[in-house]
């Protein structure tokens, strides 16, 4: 049903599907705002969705590792998908974030989710338990076979422990409903590699290298910077799709000094919490634990960052007023996440 070629546009960077990319291209990962007591601040969350679509996105994955999947109990994961639909109203699609160690309940999540809406399900490598590729191959299967919903790998070893290694990627995407991958492990000459011997679709998932995927072929992202700035990603995104490698790089380079702020110091979750709560658009930096927010030297980091940042489109900084002391720390939940 999602299968698809490739070919290149004329004019264009990169290659693109001969069907309708069933995503969007500017995908945030997006936060889960919290109240200061750690519970979901459900206008907060509302709000923040409404911005991001509003500066440019046409994609949201919604518990996520930014999203705090591990803390989220499965409730709030598909509350977070029927929140996002009706805020969308097909403005965006809607992802979730429908990944766990345990393929029986990836599975499982990825029925109630199906079920709330999701437009498509970001399946993350199994964390911890170290799989071999015929378990990562096993598991991708099981859970793409559970619905209908397009499914996109998520390739971030730094956090599971293990990659997903070419040949695997070649045998997964065979599956009809397996049709893109997010791309956080940096292995530009696998992207290559993969792109020219399948039809998947490529998203940057290191906002660093953004620029860098597009340029040989990754369709877009799927980012956490773009939380606070979304519309110089759609600036980035619409200039490589019209083969303006010149406009594509100055958002890029206006990006770097926030990009740096977001994912260097600290998670990028914690990051970009204390930013958009310092933009006043969120009511708290609050994190669940064993998550915490920055110390005060990290925080001036940040903060240092964030002085450089210059001219960003939907952006404005001259009232940046971080709130360390309201960051400071982690909530526990009133319910536990649990997987059963």
């Amino acid at each position: 049903m999602f299968r698809c070629a490739a070919l290149r546009a004329p004019g264009s960077l990169y290659l693109v599907s001969t069907i309708e990319n069933p995503f969007g291209q500017v995908l945030v990962a997006l936060v889960t705002p919290f109240t200061a007591e750690g519970e979901v601040d459900w206008p907060a969350v509302e709000k923040h969705m409404d911005d991001v679509i509003n500066d440019g996105a046409d994609g949201i994955v919604i518990s996520g590792t930014t999203g705090e999947t591990s803390t989220l109990t499965d409730a709030e994961k598909i509350r977070l998908v029927e929140v996002g639909k009706q805020v969308a109203g097909g403005r965006a699609r809607i992802i979730t974030g429908g990944g766990s160690n345990e393929t029986a309940h990836a599975m499982q999540l990825a029925r109630q989710s199906e079920k709330a809406g999701a437009d498509g399900n970001l399946v993350v490598t199994p964390y911890y338990n170290k799989p071999t590729q015929a378990g990562l191959l096993t598991h991708f299967r099981m859970i793409a076979d559970a619905t209908d919903l397009p499914v996109i790998l998520y390739d971030i070893p730094g956090r599971t422990g293990v990659p997903i290694a070419y040949e695997t990627i070649l045998r997964a995407a065979k599956h009809p409903n397996i049709v893109a991958i997010k791309d956080a492990k940096g292995d530009f000459s696998q992207v290559s590699r993969v792109l020219n011997h399948t039809d998947l679709l490529y998203f940057s998932g290191d906002d660093t290298n953004v620029l860098p995927h597009l340029s040989i072929g990754a369709t877009g992202l799927i980012g956490v910077t773009n939380n606070i700035a979304a519309r110089p990603y759609r600036t980035m995104i619409d200039a490589v799709n019209a083969g303006d490698l010149a406009t594509a790089t100055a958002a890029h380079k206006k990006l770097e000094p926030l990009v740096r702020a977001v994912m260097t110091h600290v998670p990028g979750t914690v990051a970009a919490k204390y930013i958009l709560h310092g933009l006043g658009r969120i009511n708290s930096p609050r994190v669940r634990l064993p998550l915490v927010g920055p110390e005060e030297w990290e925080a001036a980091q940040i903060e240092d960052e964030i002085a450089l940042v210059n001219d960003i489109p939907g952006v404005d900084f001259t009232n940046f007023r971080p709130d360390r002391n309201a960051a400071a720390g982690g909530a526990l939940p009133k319910v536990a996440g649990t997987t059963r």
